[in-house]
């Protein structure tokens, strides 16, 4: 299961997901733009493709975590739904549709054996 963790900066909402496996995690804004990468050097030996492809598999999920909760502190400001879906972000129902979408995309191999 990945980790989250939450910070906000002045007027963006920044979240850090992490992979399965805690070598890999991205702090990126609700708009998408991560701000903080964090890679261990065993996931160097895979390959540049694989990282890039996890890098913006975890990306997307912390934007998407991150535009909801943009929504429910601007939804708290008294700022009406049908504004904050023309802002584009996500309800928490979008979110968790999403994010099994994108668990099912996670690019971790699940075993390194090769079949004989």
């Amino acid at each position: 299961m990945s980790k989250e963790g939450e910070s906000v900066l002045p007027h963006v909402t920044a979240v850090t997901r992490t992979n399965r496996s805690g070598t890999i995690s991205v702090r990126a804004t609700d708009q998408g733009l991560p701000v903080d990468i964090q890679i261990e050097r065993r996931e160097l030996r895979f390959g540049a493709q694989p990282l890039a492809d996890e890098i913006l598999r975890l990306t997307r999920l912390a934007a998407l975590e991150a535009g909801a909760r943009r929504r429910e502190s601007l939804a708290q400001s008294g700022i009406p739904a049908d504004i904050l879906d023309r802002l584009g972000l996500p309800t928490r129902d979008q979110v968790v549709a999403r994010e099994d979408v994108f668990e099912e995309q996670e690019t971790a191999p699940t075993s390194w054996l090769r079949p004989v």
